[in-house]
């Protein structure tokens, strides 16, 4: 008998959007609210363990499908992170920030991105699910962190397929030689929200209606595509270098250090989408070697392939003359290769197409695993049975992205992106850390101290840094100072606290370091983001946590304790069963409850709530000394009593058991 954790599990199909407890009339509703401090309590210092999240997958009512392999993952991948961000951020950054040091930009985005793909790695082979980061930070840091992290994932996604639903309407202009103006509906709205754009949509719809059809599917479509991809992209970089001019290179730094750090932490946007290769985990036929070469093997391809392209994009036009909205094709008419246009806007086109195929796949999954936990409605959680996807969530998710994307131009959407995008990366960041120092019950008191100590020096200081980064134009003597401070936090992580897990089967690389460099370069790119970005990441919290507090509490408190009642029953259930196939001597009645047995013994004891005695697997014999094999009993195979009676009689004539030498048994008195 298994027991399952899956709490509301046998939900009546009119029950799937608020099946909870607390949502069953007003006074239950009322009471939940009052109740709002201790259930907080409780959810923040809940974690989930990891069978939890693994059997959780019955809360979809059907399986995905175990279809992908490690070159499915890594075609996701490329497909995921090579579109919209080389495509058009690049012009934008190249034009109005870093300059030609935009080749620098990449690689430390590239650089910090790395690092995110390491933590997510160990995490995706040691916990297989569909919920991606959020399943990781539910283990880690605890229900309350993770929904925060949930709702900037949320976010993430959306905005994230918007800006690249954006990106391939101006490409798509190209092709048909307009002004991506020209395809938008102008607006007397606010100025960023009053160019209307049908064309986003319509990609939009269609990438989502592929992701419910099917998994292998997408997968298929995605190779292809991308296959084509990498083959434009390296006719750009041939075709490109051959028309370079070494002049265009000057002045390299045009903006100063400060430019490639901001352009960084934009630029950080174009490889975005490797996560949605971590939730697939659960489609994947051999997690613990396909995800890791999948994540780390794509990632490098991406890296290399994003600085030849902006080597190339900034050799081949001055970056004052580059186009921030289709800058390679722009960039080839510019030289006199009108016609590459067209090959340069087609590639673009089927990158930008891949990014959203994967990104509706990648969003839809995590809001299954959010859904399973009962922190937003059951229902996002269910799978079709027929496509085995998980269809309502994809559907929500797409129409979603579509509506930002209708309204929100990509400038917007690029810095919000990368801001909830880092501030995720720096969570899962420190739930590695956790992971692998801090384990309750497990680690020391003495030990526990030494690593929240330890890990506050890491976080404080990169906070510092990187506040100072922000606000300070000039100045260097915070940085002498809090550098070494992070440095010698995680010296003393890796010296004096010993770590309390190891990974099963692939894991992070020089930990403490690589952990805590992530969080480092993380915290440190937030700094270099715009005071707008901010706010709306603020706004966008606030409305999550007013969410949370009202519905998203109380779901995820009632569906714990209904697991905790659950995994009551089971036990019970469990022991009425062991107890049904025990041999069992016949029961007695309440008066009986011992057996007297020969000398130097006493008693028999039997379990706890039962009258009878357990005989042994192989035996339907109470077992006796040495010298004495057998009791016979009768045919029945137990041992009557009388009601009155609390002992098995013996002879009247005798006190003792006879021990006569001819005798290996014990005559028990007929009934």
């Amino acid at each position: 008998m298994d027991y399952n954790p899956i709490a509301g599990l046998n939900m009546r199909k009119e029950s799937l959007w608020l099946p909870e407890e607390s949502f069953q009339s007003f006074p239950n509703y009322r009471r939940s609210l009052f109740a709002t401090p201790q259930r907080l309590r409780n959810r923040i210092l809940s974690r989930a363990n990891v069978q939890e999240e693994v059997e959780m997958k019955a809360r979809s009512k059907a399986g995905m499908k175990r279809t992908l392999n490690w070159w499915d993952l890594m075609w996701f991948g490329m497909g995921a992170v090579i579109g919209a961000g080389i495509f058009v951020i690049t012009g934008q950054e190249a034009n109005g920030t870093g300059g030609p040091a935009i080749i620098i930009s990449y690689g430390l985005a590239g650089a910090s991105a790395m690092l995110s793909v390491f933590c997510y790695t160990e995490f995706a082979v040691e916990i297989p699910v569909a919920g991606g980061s959020f399943a990781y930070l539910r283990v880690e840091l605890g229900d309350f962190i993770a929904f925060i992290g949930a709702g900037n994932i949320v976010l993430e996604y959306m905005v994230g397929g918007a800006a690249v639903a954006r990106g391939w309407t101006s490409y798509f202009a190209t092709l048909i030689n307009k002004e991506p103006s020209q395809v938008r509906i102008m607006t007397n709205l606010q100025t960023g929200y009053n160019q209307l754009d049908p064309i986003a949509v319509g990609i939009l719809l269609a990438t989502g209606a592929i992701a419910i059809w099917s998994t292998q599917g997408t997968s298929y479509l995605n190779w292809i595509a991308t296959l084509v991809n990498m083959l434009i992209i390296a006719f750009v970089i041939i075709a490109g270098l051959a028309h370079a001019k070494a002049e265009n290179y000057k002045p390299f730094l045009p903006y100063g250090v400060r430019g490639i750090f901001s352009a960084a932490s934009v630029l950080f946007f174009s490889y975005l989408g490797f996560d949605a290769v971590s939730t697939m985990a659960e489609e994947t036929k051999n997690p613990g070697r396909d995800i890791p070469i999948g994540l780390l093997g794509s990632m490098t391809i991406c890296m290399v392939v994003y600085v030849l392209m902006a080597l190339t994009l900034c050799l081949m036009v001055p970056t004052s003359e580059i186009s921030k909205d289709a800058a390679f094709s722009t960039a080839f008419q510019t030289v006199g290769m009108n016609w590459a246009k067209y090959v340069v806007a087609l590639g673009a086109l089927k990158g930008i197409t891949t990014v959203l195929l994967v990104s509706a796949v990648g969003q839809a999954r995590y809001l299954t695993h959010i859904a399973r936990t009962h922190l937003i409605p059951p229902w996002f959680a269910l799978v079709n049975k027929r496509t085995q996807t998980p269809a309502n969530a994809t559907a929500t998710m797409v129409l979603a992205t579509a509506i930002i994307a209708f309204f929100t131009e990509l400038d917007i959407l690029g810095n919000l992106l990368s801001l909830s995008s880092l501030f995720i990366f720096f969570l899962v960041a420190v739930g590695i850390l956790v992971r692998r120092y801090y384990i309750p019950g497990v680690t020391t008191r003495k030990n526990g101290i030494l690593f929240v100590t330890f890990l506050s020096i890491i976080i404080s200081s990169s906070i510092v840094i990187a506040a100072y980064w922000g606000l300070s134009a000039k100045g260097w003597i915070l940085y002498a100072v809090f550098v070494p401070v992070w440095f010698l936090g995680t010296l003393g992580l890796a010296v004096c606290v010993p770590q309390v897990r190891t990974p099963m089967i692939w894991g992070v690389p020089l930990v403490p370091w690589v952990p805590s460099l992530s969080v480092a370069l993380n915290m440190f790119l937030l700094g270099t983001l715009d005071k707008l970005s901010f706010i709306r990441f603020g706004i966008w919290t606030a409305v999550i946590l007013v969410y949370y507090f009202l519905f998203g509490l109380h779901a995820s408190y009632d569906t714990a304790i209904n697991q905790k009642r659950e995994f009551a029953q089971y036990k019970l259930e469990e022991a009425e069963e062991e107890g049904q196939n025990l041999k069992t001597v016949k029961p007695a009645t309440q008066l009986m409850n011992t057996i007297p047995t020969p000398q130097g013994m006493n008693t028999i004891p039997t379990p706890q709530g039962m009258n009878t005695i357990p005989a042994p697997q192989e035996l339907n014999t109470i077992p006796v000394p040495q010298e004495m094999n057998t009791i016979p009993v009768p045919q029945e195979n137990t041992v009557p009593v009388l009601q009155e009676m609390t002992t098995i009689p013996l002879a009247q004539e005798v006190d003792t058991i006879p021990m006569a030498q001819e005798l290996n048994t014990i005559p028990s008195p007929r009934p």
